[in-house]
This record gives C-alpha cells, sequence and structure tokens, in this order.
C-alpha cells in the first residue's frame, strides 16, 4: 500500500500499519456476519459470541490508535504519509463503531430470543440489508488495500440501497404495529436491528472516503457526490 522509502524500517513500520487495520478490518466483518448470522437463526450463542467480540475490536482500536500516534512522534511522516496515517486512524474508530453496531444486532437478538417472541413480522429488508453491509465493509476494506479510489466511489454510490432498503422497512413495520399493536415492542427491536445495519453501512462508505483522501489528497466526506466522484477520477 505505502510508497517505498529510503529507510526500511519506515516502510516496515508502515505497512505493520496498514496490516492492523485490515487484520482489525477481518475481526470486525466475522463479528457482524455472525451477528447476521444469529439473527437470521435466533441462534443464541453466536449472539454471545458477538457480544464478547466486541472487546477484541475495542483493544485493536486502542492498540492501533497508540501506533499511529507513536509513528507520527517518531517518523514524522509528510504528505500522502500523513494522510495515510491520519486515515488509518480514523478508520479505526469507524470500524470500532461498526462493531458496536454488530452487538447492538446480537444484544436485540438475544432479547428476541430469550422472550421467545413469535411474530410474522417479514425481515426480509434486514437480512438482505445486512448481508450489503457485509459486502461494503469488506469491499471498502480492499479498496483500502489497494488504495483503488474507483472501487471507493462504487461503496459510496451501494451504500445508497442499504439506506433505500432501511427505508423500506421502516415502512412495512409502520404498517404491521398500526394494523396489530402487540407487535410494537418486537417491531422496536427489528427497527433498531435494522438502523445498526443502515449504521454499519455509513462506516464501510466512510473507510471508502478516506481512501479518496489518501491517493487525492482531497476531503469528500462532506461533499456532493457528484464532486465525490470527480475528486476521486481526477
Amino acid at each position: 500500500m505505502p510508497d517505498k522509502h529510503l529507510s526500511s524500517q519506515f516502510d516496515t513500520d508502515l505497512n505493520g500499519l496498514c496490516s492492523k487495520l485490515l487484520e482489525m478490518g477481518g475481526l470486525v466483518e466475522l463479528q457482524i456476519s455472525n451477528a447476521m448470522r444469529a439473527f437470521s437463526e435466533m441462534n443464541l450463542d453466536l449472539c454471545n459470541q458477538v457480544i464478547q467480540t466486541e472487546k477484541l475490536v475495542n483493544d485493536f482500536e486502542v492498540q492501533i490508535d497508540l501506533t499511529c500516534t507513536e509513528f507520527i512522534a517518531r517518523r514524522q511522516p509528510t504528505a500522502r504519509d500523513l494522510r495515510l496515517v491520519m486515515a488509518i486512524s480514523k478508520a479505526i474508530t469507524n470500524l470500532e463503531r461498526a462493531g458496536d453496531e454488530a452487538e447492538r444486532v446480537a444484544k436485540r437478538t438475544k432479547r428476541l430470543i430469550e422472550n421467545n417472541i413469535q411474530t410474522e413480522i417479514n425481515a426480509a429488508e434486514i437480512k438482505l440489508s445486512g448481508q450489503m453491509a457485509i459486502s461494503l465493509l469488506r469491499r471498502s476494506l480492499d479498496a483500502f488495500a489497494r488504495l483503488d479510489t474507483i472501487a471507493a466511489v462504487e461503496v459510496v454510490q451501494e451504500d445508497r440501497q442499504i439506506d433505500e432498503e432501511f427505508r423500506a422497512f421502516v415502512r412495512k413495520l409502520i404498517s404491521y404495529m398500526m394494523e396489530d399493536p402487540k407487535t410494537i415492542t418486537t417491531g422496536l427491536d427489528m427497527l433498531s436491528i435494522a438502523k445498526a445495519i443502515e449504521r454499519i453501512g455509513d462506516h464501510a462508505k466512510n473507510i471508502a472516503e478516506f481512501v479518496i483522501y489518501i491517493a487525492k489528497g482531497s476531503d469528500v466526506r462532506h461533499v456532493p457526490h457528484e464532486e465525490l466522484v470527480r475528486q476521486a477520477t481526477k
């Protein structure tokens, strides 16, 4: 990922940072995947596994953030190298928050299981958006590893599809709850799960935007989509 430098130790340290980011990303991806499996299968053991994994994710964030600080202090990187280290520091925050959302899915699912909830609410949109969120996170990390701005733009664009699935589920959920007030408690748990997945998609999108920042030097976090595409492809 990084450019070659005269100091081999500089490259080793920078590559180590990148590797740790991707290792943390793999753990969070597994956490989200297990959370979605737990929801689909109503599997209590998987719920507990996801919840327990959260501490490992938090530890990763603390360790990598400390390493980023030490690297800046010792190596004093400039230009793209500095952007890379700063982006890694911000990306791990997004990964940790994505892990928080996976934990939320697991905890809500666990409550549904323990309360032995039986519902007619169709959760197809939740399951679909969950798979989309896992795919987006994987692809955003792959784009980060390769500094592929075109792939990053695709992730940003496809995050909109998760938002659409979320809105569709909310509309359906409101109809269910209006027709049968007994579904309100369950519906609110499912709404929380759907919102968590939508936020995971947002965190994947944020990581993709950092790719453009590293490669092009442009902060595209709050620019119109057309400008983001122009910055990524210029």
